[in-house]
């Protein structure tokens, strides 16, 4: 996911939804945006008009967007992924992935390796397929546990792109010309290596999360804004062709899409460069010394934490602006070591650099030792990947079909 697509996660603008209330569930908050009183509900469900006003959703204000069930009865839907591009590194992991394994316990989940987002940038055709399975085994190695959770390609179900296609005919150019995220890539790359996936790199994201009915999406500092379009997105589809308007074409009326709130896992969303403490960590850094990959040799992790980047003042500290660099491999200390951020605080004050890389790097080894044991036994045995894929790719393509049948009918398209 170089780039997570959801948990790999542009600052909003000024201008978005005020996040009205903040509730926490097992450590990860859950933000509702709160549509702002002086709004009359009609702007509100036209989206954006043309003086650029930004619509403010709120998920209270719809109905359900599937059957009526019992709460009690259904768990809540979390979706989450990450590209099949370079090499898993500590970012990903520590930003995403291992926040999987806890939401798998409470949550209905889905957790792909989002392959079509891999092509916006150029890429190697020859190491995408690879790249994909090597993805694949490494969640299963993090500890995804697929009795709880699915795990599939996103190529192996059609509806992704099928949905973006409906998606696209509804998104204002405009919307898209806002994203932080393709200002920057397509400045890095030139006008004429950019293709127009990467503009509408977030409409794709928005089709993998409406076409289950997400009540959740775990989302870092990078994609609140492609989240907070996915949302806008739902609620114009919701307005235009929904309710009765998809009643009188057959439909059960309601809702189309469920809209879905940010889960912000409660620390390690933004695991920074070793080389940059400002810099997020991240697959697509021309510098491999700026980043820990999962499946680094124990010699390879140690020479990383020995040369990355330091500063010259004395002892060890937390939220010092000036140390973005101490304030980054603390905390990748404190995820390592699950301990506290006051006892890691207390443990390394005092400590130089030397001592405190030394520690880092022990912590870091063991930690992906036994990780990368298990991958090597899952990328062996070829059939039991390919099985749970297959079986992952089944359960998610039953859901996204009939989110997309009633798509095509609510607007109103002659189906066979």
């Amino acid at each position: 996911m170089g780039r997570l697509v959801f948990s790999h996660f542009l600052t909003i603008s000024s201008s978005s939804p005020r996040l009205a209330t903040s509730l926490c569930y097992g450590g990860f908050q859950i933000r509702r945006w709160k549509r702002p009183s002086s709004i009359p509900q009609h702007r509100l469900l036209s989206a954006r008009n043309g003086s650029g006003f930004r619509c403010c959703c709120s998920a209270s204000l719809l109905q359900s967007a599937g059957p009526e069930t019992s709460p009690s009865s259904v768990k809540k839907r979390i979706v989450s992924g990450v590209q099949p591009t370079g090499s898993i590194h500590l970012g990903n992991y520590l930003g995403a992935i291992r926040n999987w394994i806890m939401l798998q316990n409470t949550y209905d989940t889905f957790f792909f390796i989002v392959d079509l987002h891999a092509i916006t940038l150029p890429y190697d055709a020859q190491q995408l397929s690879k790249a994909t399975r090597d993805t694949a085994a490494l969640y299963l190695a993090c500890g995804v546990d697929t009795s709880k959770a699915s795990v599939f390609v996103q190529s192996h179900v059609r509806a992704h792109a099928e949905l973006m296609w409906l998606l696209s005919s509804v998104t204002p150019v405009g919307w898209l010309n806002r994203m932080i995220q393709f200002k920057e890539k397509s400045r890095k790359a030139g006008d004429e290596n950019v293709g127009v996936g990467l503009l509408t790199y977030p409409v794709l994201m928005a089709s993998d999360i409406l076409l289950y009915q997400s009540d959740f999406v775990p989302v870092g500092e990078d994609q609140k804004q492609h989240l907070e379009l996915t949302r806008e997105l739902a609620e114009r589809v919701n307005h235009l062709f929904g309710g009765r308007k998809w009643k009188k074409l057959g439909g059960r009326g309601g809702s189309v899409f469920k809209v879905p709130e940010p889960l912000i896992p409660p620390v390690g969303a933004r695991v920074m460069s070793l080389t940059d403490g400002l810099s997020k960590m991240s697959k697509s850094a021309p510098s491999d010394q700026s980043r820990i990959n999962l499946l680094d040799p124990k010699d390879v992790i140690a020479n990383k934490i020995k040369r990355c980047k330091t500063d010259s003042f004395p002892g060890m500290e937390f939220d010092n602006p000036e140390r973005p660099e101490c304030n980054n491999l603390l905390s990748i200390y404190q995820l390592i070591s699950g301990k506290t951020k006051e006892e890691v605080a207390e443990e390394c004050r005092d400590m130089n650099w030397g001592t405190f890389k030394s520690l880092l790097a022990d912590a870091v080894i063991d930690h992906l030792q036994p990780i990368q044991v298990r991958y090597e036994e899952i990328i062996s045995d070829s059939a039991y990947l390919d099985g749970i894929l297959v079986e992952g790719a089944t359960k998610a393509a039953g859901i996204a079909d009939a989110t997309l049948n009633n798509v095509y009918q609510a607007m109103g398209f002659l189906r066979r």
